[in-house]
């Protein structure tokens, strides 16, 4: 499985072409859940396992790869199910999230899939783990559930949203207040953050949670003789998200002559090399790791001194 994973050029294609590959595994029982393969750097068998004192209850232990210490989540019982056993045949994914990269322990891994986001569905307002997922899908016929493991991981380490005070005293912030932004996103741990951090700068935010409500919600907009540059500071987008996701999403806008001004962020948990290369081939302005409020207040600053650049 391992090899599988190494082809990550071939991955970059997927950029702007509304597709991703999820990589299918289980957990305590036989229900299917996935992740995105762009988060997921390996899988292999667990290493020797460290216990830890005073470590969070879904932490199983701490592992040696490679001389890099890395945290072994029981992500099981991170999103209330029966807790897995660790044993020397047990299943690792490695990831990296958010520029941090840990290992989840699973019952075992299935298979990596190519699909459509737009057979990327929203999860239904009973599904019982809502609270956890991100997106609900079908592979031959059978249920796949998408882990929102941005929750998960903020559940064991919360994020912080406070903006350093020497940010916010900067006087071109002041230009921020009352403006307008598009946050774009189907993570609510993510919008949360968004909201707090850009709170602090006294701007006026709309939501969609995913690139097609977003780009109906912009079209609506222009529909009505709007000036788009000036009713949107700029719009942050994640890179994954159900039935369009951030790329598509940044494509479309750039077809369209109404909102090809738009300054737009690509904000996402995706971390990597292949980040500069996706920039660019969809046209994005600016590239944003989740959870950086003092980076994030910076991208703000750049949007509007390009305004004061242009306004010479």
């Amino acid at each position: 499985m391992a090899g599988i994973l190494d082809t990550v050029d071939q991955r970059t294609q997927l950029v702007g072409e509304n597709r991703l590959e999820i990589l299918m595994f289980r957990l305590a029982g036989r229900q299917l859940f996935a992740i995105n393969v762009f988060k997921v750097q390996e899988v292999l068998q667990l290493p020797k396992l460290t216990l830890m004192p005073q470590r969070h209850p879904f932490v199983c232990g701490v592992i040696n790869l490679r001389g890099q210490t890395l945290p072994v989540i029981d992500l099981s019982q991170a999103i209330g199910m029966r807790a897995l056993v660790p044993s020397p045949a047990s299943t690792i994914i490695v990831t990296e999230y958010n520029r941090s990269v840990q290992a989840f322990l699973v019952g075992g891994v299935d298979r990596i899939v190519n699909m459509n986001w737009e057979a990327i569905l929203p999860p239904p307002t009973s599904a019982g783990r809502q609270h956890y997922l991100t997106a609900i899908s079908k592979v031959d016929d059978q249920l796949v559930e998408i882990i929102d493991v941005e929750k998960v991981l903020a559940e064991i380490v919360p994020y912080n949203a406070k903006v350093s005070r020497e940010k916010l005293d900067d006087p071109v912030l002041e230009h921020a207040r009352g403006r307008e932004v598009l946050l774009v996103d189907d993570s609510n741990v993510a919008i949360s953050q968004l909201r707090d951090t850009l709170g602090q700068l006294g701007v006026k935010m709309h939501v969609a949670s995913d690139g097609l409500k977003a780009l109906n919600l912009l079209k609506g907009w222009a529909d009505t003789g709007v000036n788009m540059t000036d009713k949107l500071l700029m719009v942050f987008t994640d890179a994954e998200m159900p039935e369009m996701d951030g790329y598509r999403l940044t494509t479309e806008i750039r077809n369209d002559p109404r909102l090809r001004g738009l300054y737009v962020v690509l904000h996402t948990s995706l971390s990597g090399s292949f980040n500069d290369s996706m920039v660019k081939k969809v046209g994005c302005d600016n590239f944003l790791s989740k959870f950086q409020p003092d980076k994030l207040v910076d991208v703000v600053r750049q949007r509007l001194m390009l305004d004061q650049v242009l306004a010479g």
